[in-house]
């Protein structure tokens, strides 16, 4: 299979997600999804933000392509609502959900940018929570139906697909530490949720055709023990974060270090016969998102406990240390980091790499109509930079995508967080966007790139 992104140089792109930036979640008939339902309920996000409204990019369509044509970038990465094309998450389809995601892939395609759609960033349909969520395996199954109902409508325009994003987040966020949808505090079962989403990644694989480029986003970490004691730690950490993931993609099956951490996994009610199997060698290409790397210790220092303290069952007491310098969402700027990352997931995969996300929140300020960002910009040049170190050292990455084109609605930090190459304006009702400083820097890594340079490029 030709892969869509070549191999020769990297591929420059801008990524989004549905419940983030779109709006409109009780229109043409969009059912709820667990974030709706999460954000009703009061303190579990920080400001008390939903993505009710976001971006407002349902109705602002033309607005946001025109702002990714004039960024110049070669792909645009969206997700896909499950709950606005299958809002019972089974059965009936909502054509004019598929409606909007058409005019999204032909308003890219017009102007000569490509796109990469994402099953699943999280917006799972209320009703399939309600019915068990991700620790249902019926759930998985109600994955890959929908998969082929997204890919019959858009397959014969979209070339690049990625299943699930950041599935740790899904699991271990969403079902063990209850800080993001639908936020349970199920322990143990998180593995078994875990299960269920590579277990549908791989039912979409199936369903999906074999031309198809079929890949799933993972937000690997390279995880750096502070000290010697803290290498069993570290050790558990490696297999919730990555490992759990790839071993059974690469191997089809759960290692040693994984069924250490995660003995529900050696059940065969959970993990039954034909689930490894169809797991092993289901992508085409990988996606990495890579914001930081994870410093794990041992309990004991004084400092505030860190919020995804119990986001790893199995590992048992653990702490994390997070370095200066930090992105205005806490998380330590280390772009080494993603190199490691890429050349070993690398040596242990074997497939195309996609940096899918890459970016940084701090805390902008728009002053007479402009909105100068300069450690943003650094973070993406040294984060582009270790890209290409990464490639120059043998790792196959195709592609680098920007997180994210528009300050948007982040997830359980609400609007207080801002990624965005472009600022929207929230104090005002129409929700205006002005482009940021790194919007014209990565407008110029674009222009660049037409000329044939290799990036990062400093003019």
């Amino acid at each position: 299979m030709t892969h869509p992104l070549a191999p020769d140089r990297l591929a420059l792109g801008v990524a989004t997600a549905s419940y983030q930036i779109e709006g409109a979640v009780d229109e043409d008939g969009r059912s709820p999804s667990i974030w709706d339902e999460f954000t009703s309920r009061p303190g579990t996000v920080r400001d008390g933000g939903d993505g009710s409204r976001a971006c407002d990019s349902y109705h602002r369509l033309d607005d946001d392509l025109a702002l990714i044509e004039d960024l110049g970038v070669e792909w645009y990465r969206f997700s896909i609502a499950w709950p606005r094309v299958v809002p019972d998450g089974t059965g009936r389809v909502e054509p004019r959900g598929l409606d909007y995601y058409d005019r999204l892939v032909d308003g890219l395609l017009a102007q000569g940018c490509r796109p990469a759609a994402t099953l699943y960033h999280w917006d799972l349909p209320q009703r399939l929570e309600e019915a068990g969520g991700w620790l249902s395996r019926d759930t998985a199954r109600a994955f890959a139906d929908y998969a082929a109902v997204v890919h019959e409508r858009l397959g014969d325009r979209v070339q690049l697909w990625s299943t699930h994003n950041e599935p740790w987040c899904a699991a271990y966020l969403g079902y063990a530490a209850g800080v993001h949808a639908p936020g349970r505090r199920e322990g143990g079962q998180a593995h078994v949720a875990a299960h269920h989403l590579t277990l549908g990644h791989a039912w979409a694989r199936q369903v999906l055709p074999a031309d198809a480029s079929v890949g799933i986003v993972l937000n690997l970490v390279p995880v750096w023990p502070e000290d010697d004691a803290a290498r069993d730690v570290a050790r558990g950490l490696d297999a919730i974060r990555n490992r759990i993931w790839l071993d059974p993609l690469v191997d089809g099956a759960y290692s040693d270090a994984v069924l250490e951490v995660a003995p529900e996994l050696r059940s065969d009610d959970v993990v039954r016969d034909g689930d490894l199997g169809a797991m092993r060698g289901s992508v085409d290409w990988l996606g990495i998102n890579y914001y930081t790397p994870m410093r794990p210790a041992l309990p004991g220092r004084d400092a505030p406990p860190h919020p995804e303290r119990h986001a790893y069952p199995g590992v048992g007491d653990l702490d994390l240390v997070v370095r200066e310098p930090r992105t205005d969402i806490g998380w330590e700027v280390e772009a080494t980091g993603l190199e490691e990352l890429l050349r070993t997931t690398y040596e242990r995969v074997g497939v195309p790499l996609v940096v899918t996300e890459n970016g940084a929140a701090y805390a902008d300020q728009l002053v007479d109509g402009v909105v100068d960002d300069p450690d943003r910009i650094a973070y993406l040049h040294d984060h582009v930079a270790a890209t290409e170190r990464a490639r120059d050292a043998g790792a196959d990455v195709r592609g680098y995508f920007v997180w994210t084109l528009l300050d948007n609605f982040e997830w359980a930090e609400g609007y207080t967080k801002t990624f965005g190459l472009v600022h929207v304006d929230r104090t005002h009702q129409d929700l205006p966007r002005t482009r940021k400083s790194s919007f014209g820097w990565v407008q110029r890594q674009a222009a660049a790139l037409q000329r044939g340079a290799r990036l990062p490029v400093t003019s």
